[in-house]
């Protein structure tokens, strides 16, 4: 016996639940082949299938149910459901990258819960809300920009983001929800973590520890040590920092997660650089490369190699040093890591230096890491030239596409004057409509005794600006509107609604090239004024009118997926849907906020940029030495001596 749509239905959610996502998108798509005439557990199945595919990382599929959801949930009036499939579709919108889309979609979210006293669907909207935010703060502040050098639009995103998640917050501790308490205060730490509020940082983190330990949760208690060590790092206490890190390292090697332990060994080793422990940062680099090298991640052997070569520098091994940082080198290359290879480049010759100099009279000669030296001029001749020659480059390309567009517009310019166009014809022709019209309209309200039209037009001088201003008054009636009807008739005909007048039963001609009598006209017009002088009756007309506009712009629902309308049934689900969309007022609130989102429509057909500098699964998403160079360049700048400035 062949399974109901229900029953697979069933078996696919069970399934899901369990983890099997990939045989409960089976299910799923089993029941939608089945199909149903149930409109709740379509929706249903929607749903589950959205998330489903959410998890499988299948974004695009999951925002396709999810709409077909919130498609479905409109049309049947369901609004617990429509807040429900908003804010599923908010978040698959935020991972695509979408994130004024997702904003649309969780202000709808918030709205529809608040309109229903649902504190409950409020806390979640509010939190999605947050991590929108976060993540559009996120993704501009990493998107390849120098640290420290955070635009203004990035501050933004992220000061929303709190203040979504402090909202949240109100609303779980009302609710008593300690599991969301504890998300949101992981969240509203990594905000204030990119503001660089590192003592908020520092008490949200705490907070999301103590909830993570009554929960049991270790990935969360690992996260959150993880979390309090990079604050603890900007805020100069390094030894507690350590601490963290070593509580993070614990953590991770219960969980048996290797590339965590790996991250985990890095940062421990760059702490104790900072404490100048050079032994105890050797030791947590070999460690971390170690593991990189089982796990084959090439950028975190090479970053671990970089490190080894700086300690065994501090500690005055330049041996040892040189052998890291040419395989530093080697990598860097293999990988096509162009900063990392300059870098390795430096230090290789730094290191030659050194060792040339090591027998000689001056053994305390000083070594910069990681810095362009004055003692390797080939290298930065080399790297100026090239910082130069990409600017010539730029310029020269610039300018080539400047003279390009000159040359195209020097090309363009005279062809269009030389043959008409079609729209150039058309705009002559109704011009010397326009006028001859004019003339006549003239001729018969001045009379025979005023002369020719021809002539009387062609008389008029500038020196009497005043007896033209009348003209386009005298035209408005006759000339202008059977020019505009004559020219736009198609256009117009389609916004028009079939009007009979009650009075003398005239009714409107449909055809869009025949242009009423004058006669016909006037009646018309005498009857639009008596309309006018009702608002009331005007206003229903135009409700009545432009609601046909809107149904256009509504999905079909018969071409949902999984919607089975037999002979039977069809009339009877049809009429019900047509009843729900009867009752439901169209909200015009939502669709200007979608009409705003979609003017992001056009950044969709801009180039993309260029991507992130990849990283490996050894190393932290944020690269420390960036973090040190965000958090000291203050200190940098008050090192700054101002020059004096020459006096005349």
């Amino acid at each position: 016996m062949e399974a109901s749509c229900l029953e697979l239905a069933l078996e696919g959610e069970r399934l899901c639940k369990v983890g099997d996502y990939c045989a409960g998108v089976s299910f799923f798509e089993s029941a939608i082949q089945v199909g149903t005439e149930d409109l709740q557990i379509l929706s249903a199945i929607y749903s589950q299938l959205g998330n489903a595919y959410f998890h499988l990382h299948d974004y695009n599929k999951a925002l396709e149910y999810h709409r077909h959801d919130l498609t479905l949930t409109r049309t049947v009036g369901d609004q617990l459901g429509e807040a429900k499939a908003s804010g599923n579709l908010g978040n698959t919108l935020k991972v695509l990258g979408r994130y004024d889309e997702a904003a649309v979609c969780c202000q709808r979210h918030l709205e529809i819960s608040r309109m229903l006293h649902d504190k409950v669907g409020q806390a979640r909207a509010l939190y999605n809300y947050g991590n929108v935010y976060h993540a559009k703060g996120k993704n501009i502040c990493w998107s390849g920009m120098d640290p420290g050098d955070f635009p203004e639009e990035a501050r933004v995103a992220l000061k929303k983001a709190t203040e979504y998640y402090e909202a949240n917050l109100a609303l779980v501790n009302e609710l008593c929800d300690r599991a969301a308490q504890g998300r949101t205060y992981g969240n509203l730490g990594n905000s204030h973590y990119l503001l660089g509020n590192f003592q908020e940082a520092v008490l949200a983190h705490e907070q999301r520890l103590l909830i993570a330990k009554e929960f049991g949760d270790r990935a969360a208690e690992r996260r959150a040590y993880c979390n309090l060590g990079n604050a603890y790092i900007f805020l100069g206490q390094f030894e507690v920092a350590a601490e963290n890190y070593k509580r993070t390292l614990q953590l991770a090697r219960q969980l048996k997660d290797r590339a965590v332990e790996a991250q985990a060994c890095y940062s421990l080793g760059n702490t104790y650089t900072l404490l100048q422990d050079y032994e105890r940062a050797i030791d947590y680099h070999l460690k971390h490369l170690t593991i990189a090298q089982d796990l084959k991640d090439r950028i975190g052997e090479g970053r671990a190699c970089w490190s080894l070569g700086n300690a065994y520098t501090a500690l005055g091994n330049h041996e040892q040093a040189m052998i890291f940082a040419q395989k530093h080198l080697e990598i860097s290359k293999e990988i096509g890591d162009r900063s990392g290879e300059l870098t390795a480049r430096m230090n290789v010759s730094d290191l030659q230096l050194v060792l040339g100099l090591k027998q000689s009279s001056s053994p305390n000669s000083s070594f910069i890491e990681n810095l362009p030296s004055d003692s390797s001029p080939h290298d930065g001749r080399s790297r100026g030239g090239r910082r130069l020659s990409m600017e010539n480059m730029e310029l020269m390309k610039l300018n080539a596409d400047k003279n390009m567009g000159q040359s195209c517009e020097e090309n363009t310019a005279p062809q269009q004057n030389k043959t008409p166009t079609k729209s150039s014809i058309a705009k002559t022709s109704s011009k010397l409509s326009f006028i001859n019209r004019f003339s006549r309209k003239k001729h018969k309200m001045n009379g025979s005794n005023s002369g020719t039209p021809g002539e009387k037009y062609s008389g008029e001088t500038p020196s009497a600006p005043m007896d033209a201003q009348p003209a386009p008054v005298t035209l408005g009636d006759d000339g202008f509107f059977d020019l505009l009807s004559r020219f736009q008739g198609h256009r117009m005909d389609d916004q028009r609604c079939s009007l009979a007048d009650a009075v003398s039963g005239v009714a409107v001609p449909s055809s869009p090239c025949e242009t009423p009598p004058i006669a016909m006209r006037k009646t018309i017009s005498e009857s639009t004024v008596d309309a006018s002088a009702q608002p009331g009756h005007f206003l229903d007309l135009l409700v009545s009118s432009q609601s046909r506009r809107l149904d256009e712009q509504r999905a079909s629902v018969g071409g949902l997926p999984g919607l089975r309308l037999d002979q039977h049934h069809s009339q009877d689900v049809l009429s019900k849907l047509m009843a729900s969309a009867d009752r439901t007022e169209p909200d015009e609130d939502f669709f200007d906020m979608l009409i705003k989102s979609q003017g992001s429509r056009l950044d969709d057909q801009r180039s993309a940029p260029p991507p992130p500098p990849t990283r490996g699964p050894t190393v932290p998403d944020e690269d420390f030495f960036s973090l040190i160079v965000r958090s000291q360049e203050k200190r940098i700048d008050e090192q700054r001596v101002i020059l004096p400035s020459h006096q005349s």
